[in-house]
């Protein structure tokens, strides 16, 4: 198959790729921005690979994008690319409505006239697939069961609202046009090559740096975390295996408290890199966040038993992965971390 994935320097879409050209035979068609965050690092390992293309694009530009579906005739589009920080939305929410709604809204556009040339056997095959997040659905009480897939939409950022907005939009152009598509909620990624605005990169390398390490109100905040590459992983089998019309949510089912979290992570630092400063004395709590959502929680049956996937990796032993790997990537991460929103920590 001859994949477009859109967002493929960023963190999940590069995992993706590699994923998808180590363990596949496809073609993978990267379009990208190359915006901050891109993963220009894990972008280049792949350049010289000869099912790998690279596009260098808005998804916002209409021309481009239907240049580029001409050029390559992709079998599936996987929608990754977004502007995913919360911190950066409240500051400027102007860049997610442009990338998150136009963009979106210029990719269905371009699936459904591109689709609509395709003869029977063709169109039976394409798929369009739009990975969101669980933000989308708002917050829970601690008491509250998780979000499934019928959940209903309570967002509460500009990111938030901005990718619960680009679902309905792909919701309406599968079932007014009947483009087929798919969608993905997934809960808090981490692993390597996450550009360190995010919260364990973040209290990585400020440990590693002796900086504060922020948190915000009382670090209470609860979020369900997923190692990348099992995100990548149930990806593939989304795309390949589900139904038109579907909406799958995907989790690692490891509910954690920000300070867990960071707590952890400064354990795993005194063991592996200890220093005369302990690491957790750098802990500094800070004024919370406006509109901050205090709990998020995935049921993930339903990719469980119809998508034959499970995480493969625990938080404790993904945690420790990443730790090993940013404790052996300084090049990488000096590289990124300048461009990190005033040394403030997300968790989102």
């Amino acid at each position: 198959m001859r994949f477009i994935i859109t967002g493929g320097a960023g963190f999940i879409g590069s995992a993706v790729i590699r994923r998808l050209l180590k363990h596949t035979n496809d073609t993978v068609i990267n379009i990208d921005k190359l915006t901050y965050a891109a993963n220009i690092t894990a972008h280049n390992s792949f350049l010289q690979n000869e099912r790998y293309h690279f596009e260098q694009q808005d998804i916002c530009d209409a021309t481009a994008i239907s240049h580029i579906f001409t050029k390559y005739q992709p079998d599936a589009v996987m929608h990754l690319a977004a502007e995913s920080h919360v911190d950066r939305s409240i500051s400027g929410p102007n860049a997610f409505i442009q990338t998150n709604i136009v963009g979106t809204y210029t990719l269905l556009e371009t699936c459904r006239h591109y689709w609509a040339t395709l003869n029977a056997e063709r169109k039976s095959i394409f798929r369009f697939h739009h990975v969101s997040t669980d933000e989308v659905f708002g917050d829970l009480l601690p008491t509250d069961t998780p979000f499934t897939e019928e959940s209903n939409y309570n967002p509460s950022s500009p990111y938030s609202a901005s990718k619960a907005s680009s679902d309905h939009l792909v919701k309406a152009w599968q079932r007014t046009y009947g483009l087929p598509t798919i969608i993905s909620h997934c809960s808090n990624n981490y692993g390597p090559f996450q550009f360190p605005e995010k919260l364990i990169p973040l209290t990585i390398l400020n440990a590693l740096q002796g900086k504060k390490i922020p948190i915000y109100g009382t670090g209470d905040q609860i979020r369900d975390w997923i190692y990348v590459d099992d995100h990548a992983k149930a990806l593939l089998q989304v795309i390949k295996r589900s139904d038109i019309g579907e909406t799958y949510n995907i989790g690692g089912q490891e509910e954690k408290k920000n300070i867990e979290v960071v707590n952890t992570v400064c354990d795993l630092l005194e063991e592996l890199c200890p220093t005369n400063i302990p690491y957790h004395s750098l802990i500094t709590y800070v004024t919370d966040r406006a509109g901050h959502d205090k709990r998020y929680a995935i049921n993930s049956d339903k990719a469980y038993s119809q998508l034959n996937w499970k995480p493969d990796h625990s938080f404790s032993d993904g945690l420790r992965e990443t730790v090993h790997w940013y404790l052996n990537n300084s090049d990488w991460y000096n590289n990124n971390k300048a461009s990190t929103i005033n040394n403030k920590n997300n968790n989102d």
